[in-house]
């Protein structure tokens, strides 16, 4: 995983769309692979002076957004295969726009795939559930109260998957002397 990311960052700094650099690091993976492993991918560049981004999903959980002072939704299309599983297969992207006030959520499949006692999965509809029991909550606290959520619902069982979640809210455009606002 980290080989990836790093590869993935190196390809976004190069300026490469989302989609050519999943395509790029994928086919790099790919040689060697042995082991049949593979890697699951969200990817997004959003240029902070517009709201603008561009993604692309391999194989990843659908993103939930929530519009400002609105409620969290999942944000589902079909997306491409996971990484290092099929050579030269070209990866789709989608472009968005986040107004101010927006907030993005995304997360590993430990999250909703975390399990209880009875072996019962936490659930995408729960992930959507816990977010917006606060939606106007700032973004540490939205994770936080997710991941206490979580660790209620799977008292006393083992974590068997990585739980990794990420929250931005998108402020708008600011002041800024800075040539590249984008973040990746």
């Amino acid at each position: 995983m980290m080989i990836s990311k790093s590869l993935i960052k190196n390809r976004l700094l190069d300026n490469d769309p989302p989609a050519e650099a999943l395509s790029n690091v994928n086919n790099h993976l790919i040689e060697g692979n042995n082991m049949d492993m593979f890697v699951t991918v969200w990817c997004a560049v959003i240029d902070l002076k517009t709201g603008k981004g561009i993604s692309a999903n391999a194989g990843h959980e659908h993103p939930a957004l929530r519009r400002a002072n609105g409620l969290y939704e999942l944000v589902k299309y079909k997306h491409s295969p996971a990484l290092a599983m099929i050579e030269d297969i070209p990866f789709s992207q989608r472009e968005f726009t986040m107004e101010p006030g927006d907030t993005l959520f995304v997360y590993t499949d430990g999250v909703p795939e975390a399990a209880n006692t009875k072996k019962e999965q936490f659930t995408g509809d729960r992930v959507i559930e816990s977010l917006n029991k606060n939606p106007d909550a700032e973004p540490m606290e939205v994770i936080y109260g997710l991941a206490n959520d979580i660790s209620e619902f799977t008292y006393g069982a083992d974590q068997f998957d990585d739980i990794t979640m990420l929250c931005f809210r998108y402020n708008g455009p600011q002041t800024s002397n800075d040539e590249d606002d984008r973040i990746a």
